[in-house]
């Protein structure tokens, strides 16, 4: 009897140290993803801006400051909620920041993944353009993650939500949807034409000739 208590206390013991084990290596492996992500999202990148020439600098001002609308979902974040039964992103991939909205008198939390790249490209266009951000999604989501890209810079003062958006012909430039891919480019790819298009007079005259290639991007 004195024998098989001393089993049952040492198997308890030994489920308890792998019940533990196990936890802390659960979490170990989420602490080095998200590190693993922090260090691609904020990896230096290197897209010199020089100074312009006196000819590009005449240019430059001859030409309106234009306006750049950036779509939200899949182009500058992926998210999730609650709710979702199959999450796009792999599972135990740490979200880059979580919110808590209130929807319907419901609480919902939102996992935001940010696309690799996306706060060197925002802080580089926002040098060229007036910067506008619009989702089809309720002004309540859209507004806290605007709130979290923008990061009290001011780059992403004017939004756009579900209830302003009307589906009409536009100057858009299509670009994957991001979902998960840590090594996804899109965004710095971008970089270079919309650094050319800041000196047109009409955005049309080079959009329009480069159709058939942008819809490979």
């Amino acid at each position: 009897m004195v024998d098989m208590l001393k089993t049952r206390q040492c198997l308890l013991g030994v489920r308890t140290f792998l019940g533990v084990t196990s936890r802390l290596w659960s979490f170990f492996l989420y602490i080095l993803r998200k590190h693993v992500r922090t260090i691609i999202q904020y990896q230096t990148v290197r897209y010199d801006i020089l100074p312009l020439s006196p000819i590009s600098r005449n240019r430059l001002n001859t030409v309106k400051r234009k306006i750049l609308v950036l779509d939200l979902d899949e182009t500058l974040i992926h998210s999730h909620h609650d709710g979702v039964l199959r999450p796009t992103v792999r599972p135990g991939t740490p979200p880059d920041f979580i919110l808590k909205v209130v929807i319907d008198k419901h609480p919902v939390r939102f996992f935001v993944h940010k696309r690799p790249h996306v706060d060197f490209f925002l802080e580089v266009v926002s040098q060229w353009y007036e910067l506008v951000v619009f989702t089809a999604s309720m002004e309540i989501y859209g507004s806290a993650v605007a709130d979290k890209l923008d990061n009290n810079k001011g780059i992403l003062k004017r939004r756009y939500y579900r209830q302003h958006c009307t589906l009409d012909s536009d100057n858009a430039i299509p670009i994957k949807s991001w979902f998960s891919d840590p090594s996804d480019t899109a965004l710095l790819n971008l970089l270079p034409m919309l650094d050319a298009l800041r000196f047109t007079a009409d955005v049309r005259s080079v959009l329009s000739r480069n159709l058939h290639q942008h819809r490979l991007w």
